[in-house]
This record gives C-alpha cells, sequence and structure tokens, in this order.
C-alpha cells in the first residue's frame, strides 16, 4: 500500500480539528440532514490522511522515553504530558479510523491494546495512581519495543479498505447500536463507554472530512456538534473513573444518562438516515 500524501496545511487542520473533538459548544447545530454518500476514493483518502497523522507524530522513541520515565517515578513536566496527550489523541483517531475503513472494522489487538494502554496510563499519572502507571508502563515498555513496533506498522499499511456499501451499512449499524442504548433508562460503565466509542468515532469521521474539505460546511458543522456531545461525555466519564478511584461510586454502577446528554444524543439520531 503506498497512501497519498498530504500537504502540511490539510495535516495542520487534522490537528486542529481532533482539538476541538471534545470542546464543548452550547450553540452547536446539526445542517439540516445528514448525507452518507462516500466514495471508495474518499475512504481511501480518510484513511490514508488519518495514517500519516499517526506517523509523522508517533515517534517509537520519544513515546517509550515518557512512558520509562513515569515507570522511574519522575513526574512529567508540563510540556511532556501536552506531548504524551498529542501523541495519545493521533493514536486514538488510527484507531477510528481502522474501524471506520478497514475491510473488517477490527483496529488489530496489537494497536488497539497499546491504544488502551495508553488510556489507563494517562489515567495513573493524572489521579497520582502509582499501581496504574506501574501496571500499564511495563506493558506499553513491551508493546513499543521495535520487534512490535515494525510488526504493527506493516499492518497498518497492509489494511484491505471497506467498499462504499459496507462503510455506510457500518455506519448505520453503530447508529443501531446507539439507539439500543440510549433506550435504556440507565446505563452501566462501560455501556456509557461504548456510547462515547460510538460518538467519538463518528466525530473522527467528519473531523477528515473537514479536514480534506474545508468547504464541506455539513462536515464542520456535524464534527462540532458530536464534538460537543464528546466533551461532555468525557466530563462525565472523567467523574466516573476519579469516584471508583475514590471508592465512592463503582464505575459499573448505572446511572441516569445526564439530561444534556440525552437530548443532543437523541437530535442526532432523530437527524441520522438509517
Amino acid at each position: 500500500m503506498t497512501p497519498e500524501k498530504f500537504s502540511s496545511d490539510i495535516l495542520q487542520r487534522l490537528f486542529v480539528a481532533v482539538e476541538e473533538d471534545d470542546i464543548i459548544d452550547q450553540n452547536a447545530v446539526l445542517p439540516e440532514s445528514i448525507d452518507l454518500y462516500c466514495t471508495e476514493e474518499n475512504i481511501q483518502r480518510c484513511y490514508a490522511l488519518c495514517l500519516q497523522f499517526w506517523e509523522e507524530g508517533c515517534h517509537r522513541q520519544t513515546l517509550l522515553h515518557l512512558v520509562l520515565k513515569q515507570l522511574k517515578g519522575v513526574p512529567l513536566s508540563d510540556q511532556e504530558r501536552m506531548q504524551y496527550k498529542y501523541i495519545r489523541a493521533r493514536y486514538k483517531h488510527l484507531r477510528f479510523a481502522l474501524r471506520l475503513y478497514r475491510k473488517n472494522h477490527y483496529s488489530g489487538l496489537l494497536f488497539s491494546k497499546t491504544t488502551v494502554f495508553l488510556g489507563h496510563f494517562q489515567d495513573g499519572f493524572r489521579n497520582g495512581n502509582r499501581h496504574l502507571i506501574t501496571t500499564y508502563g511495563k506493558r506499553l515498555r513491551i508493546y513499543l519495543s521495535r520487534p512490535i513496533w515494525m510488526l504493527v506498522h506493516y499492518s497498518l499499511r497492509h489494511s484491505p479498505l471497506e467498499t462504499q456499501t459496507g462503510f455506510i451499512a457500518y455506519c448505520q449499524s453503530q447508529i443501531r447500536t446507539l439507539q439500543a442504548l440510549i433506550a435504556k433508562p440507565k446505563l452501566t460503565g462501560s455501556e456509557f463507554h461504548d456510547m462515547r466509542k460510538i460518538i467519538s468515532q463518528q466525530v473522527s469521521y467528519y473531523d477528515t472530512l473537514r479536514s480534506l474539505d474545508p468547504d464541506n460546511q455539513d462536515a464542520r458543522l456535524i464534527s462540532r456538534f458530536l464534538a460537543t456531545i464528546n466533551g461532555l461525555m468525557g466530563n462525565r466519564h472523567d467523574e466516573m473513573v476519579a469516584d471508583d478511584m475514590k471508592m465512592k461510586v463503582p464505575y459499573e454502577e448505572p446511572c441516569v444518562l445526564d439530561s444534556s446528554i440525552r437530548e443532543r444524543i437523541e437530535r442526532f439520531l432523530a437527524h441520522y438516515p438509517l
């Protein structure tokens, strides 16, 4: 696979979009309709951009250095924390791309595990939890070893991509899952997290579209609307994780979904063509 190479301007637009993908805008609105049409050429370009975004911003030795520093008990500086945040954001964006555009809609065991470990490791140093830092830092040290890195990189460049019909069907299946989840009066932590993953994945798609075509106003509107939901859910998830760590409220205890989140998700579902 020899993916298309994109300009620094397009990559910068994607960087800005990803930075905004959890920023809350109370005035965000949806376009009158959501068009699911996406050519196979667009699918290929979306994946190629996400792959280049990851390749140019995720350097194995840099990330490994940040992990090892924490394992030694040395706190990261504010600049290093921001560097870690940006690297993790690129991992997450590519993981969504793999699920969206890959033929099997699977991000791969090694890449997926690395992304998950990066999240738990970040939870650890954000909350001062030494157990999380040690557990996931040791795992990341293995997953960021050169042989595994090369194997993962090879698989990323040799990924059969989805057809136009398959891509639309997959997106619609995700939205149906979202419908089923929101129909429940209360959600467990895992169900809440599953719901947020669907929202985040959709945000990533429209972030990529608006980066490739800055004149696509519908993509920008949908991106910003979903980013608001993503931000609200992210804030709530941070509270759930913190409460669980402090043993105040178990993560899996069913809770009612906040009305501000529910209303926006229901509005999005009402616009989505199924």
